[in-house]
């Protein structure tokens, strides 16, 4: 391999892990995510996130593509050229469903991590929400930089701890995972509601084109977008299977429908839990505080943004500093999130998100097929 082409897979690569840490976050790392939505498939559980990350997959190398080969790297740009004479109705739309996730993420980062607190110490999930709201707030104003340096890091540390927590719990619970795969689905279930839920989860994801599509500019050339998306799929599904067969060894407890982070149900019931109970407990939370982080200062920037439009000498004079409108836009993103956050972690996964996906079906869903059929995958001369 000479030294250009490991240079293209090391991009191809890297987008494809921008993929895998966009996806999880706190949400994935407790467990309520996956839980929420395949948890009560048996066998199904299994065969159902593997469908979903193919459905993004699709997409979101449909996506990167189209960004790449157009040379429209930053989503407003993009989607004016993807949705062509119609973008003033779905760029617009499309903002609106981007700018709902933005307080929708942090919200659900701040139940996961109030959540995890709340059951590893016992303190009301209100007061956890506020410790997780109030540490989130400081360094949203003070340390976005400092998480932006960690991130990589932090995010193999977490997949290091999932893999350290999961693995052993799989193995000595081998023979309940394999009493759940044996066992008939819930009254009820069928293939086609599952399908449903693999196809809500995968819709919700959609509104990340937004995030990935500004790294189809350091591709060579387009069709580097499907090697990507192919590994990501990979990536993706495996760890997704991992979370789903550790959830099976506790599925049929009867105590896990009333659990809010699945992750440590399983391994409070599981092998090593004195000493797994913390180590993926700080996991969880440090995953939901740099996911809110994020989430937040993105947020921030966009609205002081458009509150000091027009105010450039002052932007100028105020950049890279801290001041009130920052502050107080920063403090109302956060008192937001955490007035969402009291919905809980498992109604916010399951019915906000749920929610998102019905929103995104006619903006980005539908006339996405419609732009595959009618330009032959983007290979139709305009």
């Amino acid at each position: 391999m000479n030294k250009k082409t490991g240079n293209r897979m090391t991009v191809v690569m890297g987008v494809a892990f921008v993929w895998f840490t966009t996806h999880f976050g706190g949400g994935f790392a407790s467990g309520a995510q996956l839980y929420s939505y395949f948890g009560r498939f048996g066998v199904l559980a299994l065969l159902m996130p593997v469908l979903a990350m193919l459905y993004n997959a699709v997409f979101f190398s449909y996506a990167l593509h189209f960004a790449k080969k157009h040379g429209v790297y930053d989503y407003r740009s993009y989607n004016n050229a993807f949705y062509g004479k119609y973008a003033p109705v779905f760029s617009n739309l499309f903002e609106i469903i981007y700018l709902v996730t933005m307080c929708l993420a942090p919200a659900v980062a701040f139940a996961t991590g109030g959540a995890t607190l709340s059951e590893v110490t016992g303190i009301p999930y209100m007061i956890c929400t506020i410790i997780i709201g109030v540490f989130i707030f400081i360094i949203a104003i003070y340390g976005t930089g400092l998480v932006r340096k960690v991130s990589s890091v932090l995010s193999v540390v977490i997949i290091a701890g999932l893999l350290l927590v999961y693995l052993p719990n799989i193995a000595v619970g081998s023979g309940k995972i394999a009493e759940a795969l044996k066992a008939s689905p819930m009254d009820g279930i069928t293939l086609r509601s599952a399908l449903y839920s693999a196809f809500l989860y995968g819709s919700f994801q959609l509104i990340n084109i937004a995030v990935f599509i500004q790294h189809a500019e350091s591709f060579e050339e387009p069709k580097d977008a499907k090697k990507s998306m192919g590994i990501g799929f990979v990536i993706n599904s495996l760890m997704m299977v991992m979370v789903s067969l550790g959830l099976l060894s506790v599925s049929q407890n009867p105590e896990i429908g009333q659990q809010s982070v699945p992750t440590l149900f399983m391994v409070k019931n599981g092998v090593g839990a004195s000493f797994m109970t913390p180590i993926i407990s700080v996991l969880i939370i440090l995953g939901a505080v740099t996911t809110a982080v994020n989430m937040v200062a993105a947020m921030v920037k966009r609205v002081t943004a458009a509150i000091e439009r027009g105010r450039e000498k002052e932007k100028k004079e105020c950049s890279g500093k801290l001041n009130r409108t920052t502050i107080l836009v920063a403090l109302i993103c956060c008192l937001v999130d955490f007035g969402i956050a009291q919905f809980g972690l498992l109604t916010l996964v399951k019915k906000a998100y749920s929610m998102l996906a019905y929103l995104e079906i006619p903006v980005i869903l539908i006339p996405y097929l419609i732009h595959m059929v009618f330009t032959r995958f983007d290979t139709k001369k305009r």
